[in-house]
């Protein structure tokens, strides 16, 4: 089922989403080398916590953390723990925050120190990508619109553009109906209409878009080893266009 979202229901989504953005800045000024990664989730929890909130992750299916931290060639759901942030890596940072029962979730991928100019490549076509497909998140457009404008930043650089973990409804659960690949598929999905409130988040890799999760089950890899980019925003849509909930 769709469930279309009273003005009243997005504000509340809106201060959860407000959360979600303060956990990525306060994350993104605490990365840098030998920083741990639980020291990260620690502060981010802190925050939704203190901010009237509960961690969206934290006990989903027993996931054990308030953040997904996924470092290099893990594209999402990256466990924190005692390893510590080195020069040179990719961070992608999932957040989410539960306020009054309704949810935010954004990512965002980080540079540490200095990569090669490929990777820096990467992440910024990803965060493009983002933009894309929020810009098609209008009424009147489908699903696939906003699937074909993803896609469409990611091919003619080459890169993998994972197909296994889309983007997704969200409102009172997290993930809700309907599912939003970042690439086409055969069906165009639903038509969109004011309400409606998505996740959208674009996952690109350097090299094959094939993944494998490790055996800690929860952490995906690319199966060859390249870097991967993340990035994530819940929206709304509005009859002036689309509503970024995630931002400040």
């Amino acid at each position: 089922m769709i469930t279309r979202r009273s003005a009243a229901e997005i504000a509340t989504m809106r201060r959860a989403g407000r959360v979600v953005a303060e956990v990525l800045g306060l994350v993104e000024g605490e990365l840098r080398p030998g920083v741990s990664t639980a020291h990260l989730d620690r502060i981010a929890e802190e925050h939704i916590r203190k901010a009237g909130g509960t961690p969206s992750f934290k006990g989903y299916y027993g996931f054990p953390s308030s953040l997904c931290i996924s470092i290099d060639r893990e594209v999402v759901h990256g466990i924190p723990g005692d390893r510590t942030i080195a020069d040179g890596q990719v961070v992608s940072i999932d957040a989410g925050a539960i306020i009054d029962g309704y949810h935010g979730d954004a990512a965002r991928t980080f540079i540490v120190g200095e990569v090669p100019p490929e990777v820096r490549d990467l992440v910024a076509t990803t965060r493009l990508a983002l933009e894309a497909g929020i810009a098609a998140a209008i009424p009147g457009n489908r699903i696939w619109d906003i699937s074909a404008a993803v896609e469409d930043v990611a091919l003619p650089r080459g890169y993998g553009v994972v197909r296994p973990y889309v983007g997704h409804g969200i409102g009172t659960a997290m993930h809700e109906e309907p599912q939003v690949p970042n690439y086409r598929t055969k069906a165009r999905g639903i038509e969109l209409a004011p309400g409606i409130c998505l996740a959208i988040e674009p996952m690109f890799t350097l090299g094959s878009a094939d993944v494998e999760t490790l055996a800690d089950g929860w952490t995906v890899v690319t199966h060859d080893g390249s870097v991967a980019a993340h990035f994530e925003d819940s929206i709304a849509v509005t009859e002036n266009g689309p509503e970024v909930l995630t931002r400040l």
